[in-house]
C-alpha cells in the first residue's frame, strides 16, 4: 500500500477484515468435517445437516434487525457484541459433547455473525471515507470475502485430519478474544446515543421482519437439501404472514426497521439485487465444484477441496493489487458488470468439463478465471450501496445488503441442485456421467445467473461520473477528488 494512504489505520482494516474471514470461513469448513462430527457424536443425517443449516439459517436472519441495531446503538459497539457473541458460541461448539448442544452453539454463532458483519461494513464505511483509502480498504475486503468463501472448502478437511474437528470452531477463540481487545483501541468509539435510542428501535418491526426471514431462509436450506415436506410448507405459510405483519407495521410506525424508502436510491437497490445474483451464483458453484471432484473423479474430500484453493489464494492478491487499481480508474458499476461477465465464462467453462477432464487444461484456466471474478464481484455488488447510505443509515444498509446475499446463496442452492438432480435422473447411464451431465446443467444455470447480474450491473447501478481531462489549473489532488466514485 502506498504510504500514508490508510493514516495509521491499517491495523484497524486488518481486526475488521480478519474477522470478516473467519465468519466466512465458518459458513463452508464445516462441510468437510461432517462426517468425523457424526461419528464422534452419534448424529443421524438429519441432526449433521442442522450443524450446517442452523448457522446459515441464523446469519440469513437476523442481519436486517442488527443493521438497525447498528446505526442507532453504535457501530462499534455492535461489532464487540457480535464479536464476544461468535467466540463464545465458537467456545461452546468446540466443547460440546452432545449434537443439540453443537447445533445450538452453530445458531448462536450464527446470530454473532449476523451483528458482526453489518457493524463491520458500516465501520469501514465510516472509517475509510477517502477515495483511495476507500478503494483499498474494500480491495482487502474483498479479498478476505473470496479467501472466506473458498478457503473453507480447502482447510475443514485439513484441521479435521490434523487437529480434531473441535479445532474447526476453537481456532476462532484466540483470534476472537484478540479482536475484542484490540477494537476498545483500534475502532472509533461511538458517538453518545440520545437517551431514547432503545425505545426508537422497533420491537414489532424487528419481531415480524426477523421471523420471517428466518422462516424464509429456513425453507430455503430445506428446499437445497430436497426436504419439503408438510412442516416445511406450513413453515413457509406462517413466514408469508409474518412478512404481511411487517409491512403493515412498517408503514405505520414513525422509525420503521426498514425504511422503505432507501430503495429509490439507486445504488441501493442496485446492490441489494446485484448481491442476491452474488449469491445465488457463487455459492452453488463452490458447492457444485466439490461434488465434481468427489462424485465424478472420485477424489478424496481433502483432496476436492486442495482443487479448489487456487480460486482462495489468486483471489486475494487480485484483491490487493488489481481491485483497488479497477475502482479508481472504471468505478464499482464496470468494476461489477467486468466480474460478472468473467464469472459466467469461468461457469461455463465449468459447465462443458468431461468427466475425465484433465485438471491442469481443463479446470484450472476455468478456476482462475473465477478467482478473478469473485473478489470484483464482491467489492463492485457491495461499495455502490454502502456509499450512497446516510451516515446514519449504513448499517441498515449493509444489513439489507447481506441479507439479500444470504437468501440468493440459499436460493441458488435449491434451484440449481433441484436442476442438476432431475438432468442426472433423466440422463441415466454409467454413474460419474450422469452425474457430470447434472452437474453441467447447474454450472449453465449459474452461469445465466451471472449474465442476469451483469444487467443488474449496467441496467440499475447508477453510471459513474465522467472523469474531467487534467489542466494545468486542476491540481491533481483536486482531480483525485472530483473522480472518486
Amino acid at each position: 500500500m502506498a504510504d500514508g494512504v490508510l493514516a495509521g489505520r491499517r491495523a484497524a482494516l486488518v481486526l475488521l477484515t480478519g474477522v470478516e474471514l473467519i465468519v466466512f470461513l465458518d459458513v463452508s469448513i464445516i462441510n468437510l468435517a461432517m462426517p468425523t462430527i457424526g461419528a464422534a457424536l452419534g448424529l443421524g443425517v438429519v441432526a449433521l445437516v442442522w450443524v450446517s443449516t442452523a448457522y446459515q439459517v441464523t446469519f440469513g436472519g437476523f442481519q436486517l434487525g442488527a443493521g438497525r441495531a447498528t446505526d442507532l446503538l453504535g457501530r462499534r459497539r455492535m461489532f464487540r457484541a457480535g464479536l464476544g457473541m461468535f467466540t463464545a458460541a465458537s467456545l461452546l461448539a468446540g466443547l460440546a459433547q452432545t449434537g443439540w448442544l453443537l447445533i445450538g452453539a452453530r445458531a448462536l454463532q450464527g446470530v454473532g455473525a449476523a451483528i458482526l458483519i453489518p457493524a463491520e461494513l458500516a465501520l469501514l464505511t465510516v472509517m475509510f471515507t477517502e477515495p483511495e483509502a476507500h478503494r483499498r480498504a474494500f480491495g482487502v475486503w474483498s479479498a478476505m470475502g473470496a479467501a472466506g468463501a473458498a478457503g473453507g472448502v480447502a482447510l475443514g478437511g485439513v484441521i479435521v485430519q490434523g487437529l480434531g474437528w473441535e479445532w474447526i470452531f476453537l481456532l476462532n477463540v484466540p483470534i476472537g478474544v484478540a479482536g475484542l481487545v484490540l477494537s476498545g483501541r483500534l475502532l472509533p468509539a461511538d458517538e453518545e446515543n440520545p437517551r431514547d435510542a432503545r425505545g426508537r428501535l422497533d420491537l414489532p418491526g424487528m419481531v415480524t421482519g426477523t421471523g420471517c426471514l428466518l422462516l424464509v431462509v429456513y425453507v430455503v436450506t430445506a428446499a437445497a437439501e430436497g426436504d419439503l415436506g408438510a412442516v416445511q410448507w406450513a413453515l413457509a405459510a406462517l413466514a408469508v404472514a409474518l412478512g404481511i405483519a411487517f409491512l403493515l407495521i412498517e408503514r405505520r410506525v414513525s422509525e420503521p426497521l426498514l425504511p422503505f424508502g432507501i430503495f429509490r436510491e439507486r445504488d441501493i437497490s442496485g446492490s441489494s439485487a446485484a448481491n442476491f445474483v452474488v449469491g445465488a451464483t457463487h455459492v452453488p458453484a463452490f458447492v457444485f465444484m466439490s461434488l465434481y471432484f468427489q462424485e465424478v473423479h472420485g477424489y478424496s474430500a481433502i483432496r476436492a477441496g486442495l482443487a479448489v484453493l487456487p480460486i482462495a489464494v489468486l483471489g486475494i492478491p487480485v484483491s490487493r493489487m488489481l481491485i483497488p487499481a479497477a475502482l479508481k480508474r472504471l468505478g464499482p458499476r464496470r468494476v461489477l458488470a467486468f466480474g460478472m461477465a468473467l464469472m459466467a465464462l469461468a461457469l461455463a467453462l465449468m459447465g462443458t468439463l468431461p468427466a475425465d477432464a484433465a485438471y491442469a487444461t481443463r479446470f484450472l484456466p476455468a478456476a482462475v478465471i473465477f478467482a478473478v471474478a469473485l473478489p470484483a464481484c464482491f467489492v463492485g455488488s457491495t461499495v455502490p450501496g454502502v456509499k450512497a447510505a446516510p451516515p446514519e443509515r449504513t448499517g441498515i444498509v449493509s444489513g439489507v445488503i447481506n441479507t439479500t446475499q444470504r437468501l440468493g446463496a440459499g436460493l441458488g442452492v435449491a434451484v440449481l441442485a433441484s436442476v442438476a438432480e432431475s438432468r442426472t435422473a433423466a440422463v441415466g447411464g454409467p454413474r460419474a456421467d450422469a452425474l457430470n451431465s447434472g452437474f453441467h446443467l447447474a454450472f449453465l444455470g449459474a452461469a445465466g445467473l451471472a449474465v442476469l447480474g451483469l444487467v443488474v450491473a449496467l441496467a440499475v447501478l447508477r453510471p459513474e461520473p465522467p472523469r474531467p481531462a487534467r489542466s494545468a489549473s486542476v491540481p491533481p489532488a483536486a482531480e483525485a477528488a472530483a473522480t472518486a466514485e
